[in-house]
């Protein structure tokens, strides 16, 4: 997490429950907490104690890269010179033949590639583990048949994008073959072995066939200003795609980036360190067969019709058949499909990440980790869902059309517009160790359909108004040892933590609902401010918990007057309160105590026990 954002969050959390006294009437915003404020937001599990990244142990979190695939130089190297011209073709040094208007390079070596060919290739095929270095200095290469690059064998090729030229490479609608049964070259630029391109110039790459620039092994970015018109997909590396630096902008009718095999555990990933991309793409932004890792970089993907759209296909932001995990960069998505997406886990361990989706914000099949960074969704129709989500830290703020947190033991990706996801049961989880949480859910803010425990953390819901949906939806229990709580929402299946927690927690029923925005004030017997909310969508349940309630405590409930402190996550924070009415209040006396209107499905222990509702003194 950014050291500032911490800041921010701790300083208004402190603000918000460090005591300070006043009159009922106009009193000064204030608290019963002692305590640090920072060990609500910290995480009680540290990084590395319960594990943070799938087992892929065998695929790397970081690409290693050779001294050709980093430099751009060629000093001190024989260089042969290739220079286009028009429908000819001449060559100054050694390593080339010429056919017509195909240039084909026979040896390793340097090659200086200058002018414009018009319907012609370039062709590596060469024997030995030495490279090839195709130096574009200012070419213009099109061909209207097959791939205008087209690396038939090699150990490795680089292309080197000459410092201040522009270069630019365009295929036709269709390919004259080599082999009939297969598709390759399928891409402008094509290679069946390693490819690296580096440099500080720039490329431009029209391809109207099928595949931008494709590699059948290893794909690197290491440099250079890339653009990519695709038909189908923009890059594709099949064993792996690695990205260091350069500025990649892709036009794509199918994925973004497809790292694609699909054939050994080992390869199909994706690892982007740095760089800047934006991709536009009519179906995946950034897949991975296996696994794909961000460390850093700025990173834009609009997938499908953006998220306003709905549609079967899979047009998802960051997707991974395996793992995805996110350690740095800045990440903006605005996926048609889930913006973030595993057949198996995704780890979030740090980054700037905002989202928005049509469907799933982020989800994993099996298992989601939270732990650091800055996750805002923006706009989805199910925030968070997993089968199993664990939050240690992080910063996190969920906007949902239906669920905002939900527990699922089945795929997310299925028909009704990708909307139909899994299903809950017994196996699903969520455990909140520490972080920062605002959940704004027109469904149910927090549906689980399994146990919850909270150890530590902040966690703010603005839930549904409809009565068949909860701020809190569980099944089991919910533990609650640790943290900071606050749920808002309809009445008819609300619930509370579990009475096997063991920090206190109350439940307030309002005898109607209350329209949104309209305050809601506790406060001690000596009016002492507990929480000042103004919830942002029509309410009749509150349920709050927090370390500093204790059994015994009188607390006052009012509604509506004026605060005037700064709102965050309809949370006040500093100025004064005034022109409420006091409605109700009511003594702690259990670990979970109920007040209001009893209606509802409330939360109890695994037994099925009610909170307590005694000692409610209705305002006469």
């Amino acid at each position: 997490m950014k050291a500032i954002a911490r800041h921010l969050l701790v300083t208004m959390l402190i603000l918000t429950l460090t005591a300070c006294s006043g009159a009922a009437a106009e009193s000064a915003t204030g608290s019963l907490a002692s305590a640090a404020i920072a060990e609500l937001v910290e995480p009680t599990i540290r990084p590395g104690e319960s594990g943070e990244t799938a087992s892929t142990a065998s695929i790397p979190m970081a690409a290693e890269y050779e001294q050709d695939d980093l430099s751009s130089s060629t000093s001190g190297s024989e260089i042969s010179y290739i220079t286009l011209e028009g429908e000819a073709i001449t060559v100054e040094g050694t390593g080339v033949t010429v056919d017509g208007t195909a240039a084909t390079i026979t040896a390793p070596g340097v090659y200086s590639i200058t002018g414009k060919l018009c319907d012609g290739q370039i062709i590596v095929d060469t024997e030995g583990s030495e490279t090839v270095v195709l130096v574009l200095n200012g070419a213009d290469i099109t061909c209207s048949s097959g791939a205008p690059i087209y690396i038939r064998n090699a150990e490795k090729t680089v292309i080197s994008l000459a410092d201040g030229t522009e270069n630019y490479v365009a295929d036709g609608a269709a390919y004259i073959l080599e082999d009939a049964e297969s598709d390759d070259p399928n891409a402008a630029i094509f290679s069946k072995d390693d490819l690296t391109i580096n440099g500080s110039g720039s490329l431009t790459v029209q391809a109207n066939y099928n595949n931008g620039i494709a590699s059948k092994d290893d794909l690197k970015i290491t440099g250079g200003t890339i653009t990519i018109v695709a038909e189908n997909d923009g890059i594709k590396g099949r064993d792996s795609i690695a990205i260091r630096d350069g500025t990649i902008t892709v036009t794509a009718g199918g994925d973004g980036l497809q790292s694609n095999n699909d054939e050994d555990p080992e390869r199909g990933y994706v690892l982007i360190e740095g760089g800047a991309l934006d991709i536009t793409a009519g179906q995946d932004g950034v897949q991975a067969q296996t696994r794909l890792v961000v460390s850093g970089g700025n990173i834009d993907l609009l997938t499908g019709g953006s998220s306003a759209m709905a549609s079967a296909d899979s047009a998802k932001g960051l997707k991974a058949g395996v793992d995805v995990t996110i350690t740095g960069g800045v990440i903006h998505i605005d996926s048609e499909d889930d913006a973030i997406h595993s057949n198996d886990s995704i780890s979030i361990l740090g980054g700037d990440i905002r989202v928005a989706s049509g469907d799933d914000a982020v989800h994993a099949d099996s298992s989601l980790l939270i732990g650091g960074g800055e996750l805002d969704i923006v706009g989805s129709y199910e925030g968070l869902e997993s089968q199993a989500i664990t939050i240690n830290d992080g910063v996190i703020h969920v906007v949902a059309s239906d669920d905002g947190i939900n527990g699922s033991t089945g795929g997310g990706g299925g028909g009704m517009g990708g909307r139909m996801g899994g299903f809950g049961g017994a196996d699903c989880s969520l455990t909140i160790n520490g972080g920062y949480i605002a959940v704004d859910a027109r469904g149910d803010g927090m549906d689980i359909n399994g146990p919850v425990q909270m150890t530590g953390g902040v966690v703010i819901v603005n839930g549904p108004t409809a009565n068949n949906n909860g701020a809190l939806d569980y099944s089991g229990s919910f533990n609650l040892t640790g943290g900071y709580l606050v749920a808002v929402g309809s009445a008819g299946m609300a619930q509370a933590p579990s009475t096997g927690s063991t920090q206190y927690s109350v439940m307030y029923n309002f005898p109607s609902m209350l329209a949104a925005g309209t305050i809601v004030r506790l406060e001690t017997g000596d009016g002492e401010e507990v929480l000042t909310l103004a919830p942002t969508k029509a309410y009749q349940s509150l349920v709050f918990s927090s370390p500093e309630l204790k059994s015994g405590t009188t607390l006052v409930v009012h509604t509506g007057g004026r605060s005037t402190g700064t709102v965050n996550d309809s949370v006040y924070t500093g100025g004064a309160y005034s022109g409420g009415t006091e409605v109700a209040s009511f003594t702690i006396s259990n670990i979970v105590t109920g007040a209001g209107t009893m209606g509802g499905r409330f939360g109890g222990g695994p037994d099925g026990a009610l909170p307590s509702s005694r000692g409610v003194r209705p305002r006469r």
